[in-house]
C-alpha cells in the first residue's frame, strides 16, 4: 500500500481532515440562523458555577489543527486530545490544586515562602507567554478551510493536490505588513495572504500579498524598505502607516517602489474585508507536469464576493471604533455560516530561455502581466469554514515558508523570491525557539515524515532506530530514497548561462514608471480621485520639503494630472516629467468599480423605533435577510428584546449608543426613532443638533455617515422623515423606500451588488 492509496496514512489523514471540516460546517449550517459574536459555546449564569464538569467544547464554527503526530501520522485521538482535560485545576504535571488565589506564606500576613512551587510555575509560565512577534505581518487573523481542485492545472503540474477532484485541508492567515500585533486592522498598508496546503505529498505554502507587485526587485533591499516603512526608531512613531518621512524618502530614491506605492495609495490599501480581498503569489513560479514539461505561472486568489474597499473616512473611524474590524468580520462571517470563498487561478506563460512575456520581465517582482494579455484561468476553489480554537497555538505559531514546495511546483530565479527562500527558515528559529517548528500542531504535515533530523529545542517526536543517516545497514537501510514513481521532489534541471559573478540587475529592471502609469490609467475617475487624495495626505504628513518635491518628480513621470493635483494640495509647484510618458492600454481588470457581486455575508442594520405595536415588518425583513445569506443586526434605543402581541420577541444586537455605520453594509429604517432618554444633544451634536425633538441624533449620524460613504439605504413607515431630518437630498441616489419590508430588502440587495452607490462620488 502506498502513501497515496485511500487506505494509506495520507488517505486516513484526508478522511480525518474531511470529517472535521464537514462536521464544523454541518454544525453551523444545520443550526438556526445565527447572529455571530457569542464569546463561548456555553450560556453563562449570573451566579458563579460550582458544580464540576469537563471543559466546554469549542463553538460550532471553531476547530483546531487536524490531529497528527509530530511525524505526520494521522492520530486516532479526537481533536480535543491536546486541549484541557478533566474538571479540576491542576499543575502543568497534572497535580490537582485546591487554591490558586493565595501564595504560600508564613502566616496570613507573613512573607511569601520560596518553596511555593505553584506560584513559581504559574508566574514563570506567565512571564514567558509571549514570543517575539513577526518582524513584518505581525498582526494577523486566520481560519481553517478546504481547497478543491477542478483539475484544470493537471496538465501543467504533477502536484497531487491540483488533480481533478482532489480536496486538501488549508489554513489561511491574513495580515498587515507594517504594524505591530497591537495595531489597528484598517490602516493603509499591504496585506499578507498566506495559505498552507496540507497536501498528501507534504505541505505547500503559497505566501503572497493582496497586491500583485512588490516594492523592491531584490531581497537584499528588504531590510531597507521595512526599516523605512516601520515607525521611526527614535520615538517609535507613527505606528502601522507609511505617512512619514522615512518611507517616502526610500521610495522616492528607489523608484522601483513606485508601482507598489500607487497600489497602496489606491483603495487596495484599505480593504473592506479580508473576505473581499484579492491575493497574489507575486513571483513567477515554475510548474512541472508528469512528462517533465515546464510552464511559468503567476498565482491569483479571486474572492467570490468581489474586490471591495473602505473609504478613507471609514478606515479612520474603524481604527478608533473597532481596531479589530477585519479579524472580527472574518470570524463573524464564518460563525454566521457565510463561509468566504476564493478561486485559485493562474496566468500561464511559456518557459522560454529569456523568461519574458510580451516584453515584460517575468522575474521582476515590481511588474505584473495584465489579464488582457494573459487570461486568468481558475484551477480550484478555497472555502474557509472554521475559526481557530486558539489564537496563539494556531494563528500566532503557524510558520509559513516560501520554500515549502511539493513535487510539480518550483521557484524561478527572481532575486526577491530567492532571498525569501532563505529568510523564512531563518526567522522561525528565533520566533519559535529552534529548528523543530514544523512539529507544532498547526504546522504538522498530513503526510508521513522520515527526515533524519534529530534533537534540538522543542523536539516532540520520539525517534526510534540508531542510524539517522544514509546509507545505513543498522536500521535496515531505512529511510530509502524515493524515485520519480513515488512523487519524489525533483529540482527542475534548468540550464544556467555562463556568466560572471556580479552585483547588478538586468536592463529590463530599469523601467520603474510604465506599469505605475498603466495602473493609474486603468482606474475610474472616482478611484483616481482617491489615489490623489491618498498621496496628498501621506506626503502632507512628511516634514521634509525635499522628500515631497522628490516624490512629486516621481509622480510627474507617472501622470502629470496626478502630479498637479497632489502638488496643489501640498502647496508646491508641479514639476515636469523627466522621462517620456508611455502610451499604456488600460487594463479594466485593475479597477474595482463596475461589476456586480453576491451579497453573501453582508451586515444589514435594521433601525427600530421604540413603541412599535407590530413587529411583523421587522420579522419579515430579518427572514428575507437570512434567506439571502446575509446577517441582520437589529438596532434599538436599548438592548434586550422587542416585543409585540403578534409573535416571538425580536432580540436587539446593537443600540444607538453602540452602533456605528462602519460595521454595516446597509441600513434599513423601520420608522423614525425619537431621541432616546440617553441622547445628549450637547455630546451628540455632531449627529445633527437641529433634529433634537424629532430624531435621535445618533440615528441621524448613522444615516448621514452611511449615505456619505456610498452605502445603500432602505426603509418603510416613517423612514422618509429620517432621511429628511438627517439632511439628505430630496431624491437621494441608492435609497429605496416601500411599504413591504421583504420588497425593500430585495431592492437593497440589488443595490449591494455594486458594493457602493458610486453615483454619490462625483470625481
Amino acid at each position: 500500500m502506498t502513501k497515496n492509496e485511500p487506505g494509506g496514512l495520507a488517505g486516513k489523514a484526508r478522511d480525518i481532515a474531511g470529517e472535521v471540516a464537514h462536521e464544523a460546517k454541518k454544525a453551523v449550517t444545520d443550526a438556526a440562523p445565527l447572529i455571530p459574536g457569542t464569546p463561548g459555546s456555553g450560556t453563562p449564569t449570573v451566579d458563579e458555577p460550582t458544580e464540576p464538569h469537563d471543559p466546554l467544547p469549542p463553538k460550532p464554527a471553531q476547530h483546531g489543527p487536524v490531529p497528527h503526530s509530530p511525524t505526520g501520522a494521522p492520530s486516532k485521538d479526537g481533536e480535543l486530545a491536546a486541549a484541557q482535560q478533566g474538571a479540576h485545576l491542576t499543575t502543568a504535571t497534572g497535580v490537582p490544586l485546591r487554591d490558586t488565589d493565595h501564595s504560600l506564606k508564613a502566616g496570613p500576613r507573613g512573607p511569601v515562602l520560596l518553596q511555593d512551587h505553584h506560584l513559581r510555575e504559574k508566574i514563570m509560565h506567565f512571564d514567558h507567554e509571549r514570543i517575539p512577534e513577526r518582524v513584518v505581518h505581525a498582526r494577523g487573523a486566520a481560519a481553517h478551510g478546504v481547497f478543491t481542485s477542478n483539475g484544470a492545472a493537471s496538465e501543467l503540474t504533477r502536484a497531487a493536490f491540483l488533480a481533478k477532484g482532489a480536496t486538501t485541508p488549508v489554513f489561511t492567515r491574513f495580515s498587515t505588513v507594517l504594524g505591530s500585533r497591537g495595531s489597528a486592522d484598517t490602516v493603509r498598508d499591504t496585506r499578507g495572504f498566506a495559505v498552507k496546503f496540507y497536501t498528501t505529498e507534504g505541505n505547500f505554502d503559497l505566501v503572497g500579498n493582496n497586491i500583485p507587485v512588490f516594492f523592491i526587485q531584490d531581497a537584499i533591499k528588504f531590510p531597507d524598505v521595512i526599516h523605512a516603512g516601520k515607525p521611526h526608531p527614535d520615538l517609535e512613531i507613527p505606528q502601522a502607516q507609511s505617512a512619514h518621512d522615512t518611507f517616502w524618502d526610500f521610495v522616492s530614491l528607489h523608484t522601483e517602489g513606485q508601482h507598489h506605492a500607487i497600489w497602496n495609495m489606491s483603495d487596495r490599501g484599505i480593504p473592506r474585508s479580508y473576505r473581499m480581498m484579492e491575493g497574489f503569489g507575486v513571483h513567477t513560479f515554475r510548474l512541472v507536469n508528469a512528462a517533465g514539461e515546464t510552464t511559468l505561472v503567476k498565482f491569483h486568489w479571486k474572492p467570490r464576493l468581489g474586490v471591495h474597499s473602505l473609504t478613507w473616512e471609514e478606515a479612520q473611524l474603524a481604527a478608533g471604533v473597532d481596531p479589530d474590524f477585519h479579524r472580527r468580520d472574518l470570524a463573524d462571517a464564518i460563525e454566521a455560516g457565510a463561509h468566504p470563498e476564493w478561486d485559485l487561478a493562474v496566468q500561464v506563460f511559456p518557459d522560454t530561455p529569456d523568461q519574458m512575456f510580451e516584453g515584460i520581465d517575468l522575474l521582476d517582482s515590481t511588474k505584473l502581466v495584465p489579464e488582457e494579455l494573459a487570461p486568468v484561468q481558475v484551477i480550484g476553489t478555497m472555502t474557509l469554514n472554521a475559526n481557530p480554537g486558539n489564537y496563539f497555538a494556531e494563528t500566532e505559531q503557524v510558520a509559513f515558508h516560501a520554500g515549502h514546495f511539493v513535487p510539480g511546483i518550483d521557484a524561478t530565479d527572481d532575486p526577491l523570491f530567492q532571498g525569501r527562500l532563505f529568510s523564512y527558515l531563518d526567522t522561525q528559529l528565533t520566533r519559535l525557539g529552534g529548528p523543530n517548528f514544523d512539529q507544532i500542531p498547526i504546522n504538522r504535515p498530513h503526510a508521513p515524515v522520515n527526515d533524519m533530523l534529530r534533537d534540538g529545542f522543542h523536539q516532540d517526536a520520539v525517534h526510534t532506530g540508531i542510524a539517522p543517516y544514509r546509507p545505513n545497514s543498522l536500521d535496515g537501510g531505512c529511510p530509502f530514497l524515493a524515485g520519480e514513481d513515488m512523487s519524489a521532489f525533483i529540482d527542475v534541471p534548468q540550464p544556467v548561462e555562463a556568466s560572471t559573478k556580479v552585483r547588478e540587475a538586468p536592463a529590463t529592471y530599469d523601467d520603474h514608471f510604465s506599469q505605475a502609469r498603466l495602473f493609474w490609467l486603468s482606474l475610474t475617475p472616482v478611484e483616481q480621485a482617491h489615489v490623489a487624495q491618498s498621496y496628498t495626505f501621506e506626503l502632507g504628513k512628511c516634514y521634509e520639503q525635499a522628500i515631497k518635491e522628490r516624490q512629486l518628480l516621481a509622480l510627474a513621470n507617472i501622470d502629470p494630472d496626478l502630479c498637479a493635483t497632489v502638488a496643489a494640495g501640498l502647496g508646491l509647484p508641479a514639476p515636469e516629467p523627466t522621462i517620456p510618458l508611455t502610451d499604456e492600454v488600460p487594463s479594466p481588470a485593475l479597477s474595482q468599480v463596475g461589476g456586480t457581486w453576491p451579497a453573501d455575508g453582508r451586515l444589514v442594520g435594521i433601525v427600530v423605533p421604540d413603541g412599535v405595536d407590530d413587529l411583523g415588518d421587522v420579522r419579515a425583513a430579518r427572514d428575507a435577510i437570512f434567506a439571502a445569506g446575509m446577517v441582520p443586526l437589529v438596532i434599538a434605543s436599548t438592548g434586550g428584546m422587542l416585543t409585540d402581541e403578534a409573535g416571538d420577541p425580536v432580540p436587539v444586537q446593537r443600540t444607538f449608543l453602540t452602533v456605528r455605520s462602519i460595521e454595516l453594509d446597509t441600513i434599513l429604517l423601520a420608522g423614525a426613532p425619537a431621541p432616546a432618554p440617553d441622547a445628549d444633544p450637547a455630546v451628540d451634536a455632531k449627529g445633527g443638533a437641529p433634529t433634537v425633538g424629532v430624531l435621535d441624533p445618533r440615528v441621524a449620524l448613522l444615516v448621514s455617515e452611511a449615505y456619505r460613504h456610498g452605502k445603500a439605504l432602505g426603509g418603510w413607515g416613517d423612514a422618509l422623515s429620517v432621511l429628511e431630518a438627517s439632511g439628505l437630498p430630496a431624491a437621494p441616489e441608492g435609497v429605496y423606500l416601500g411599504d413591504d419590508a421583504a420588497d425593500v430588502v430585495a431592492h437593497v440587495i440589488e443595490l449591494l451588488g455594486s458594493h457602493r452607490v458610486w453615483e454619490r462620488f462625483p470625481a
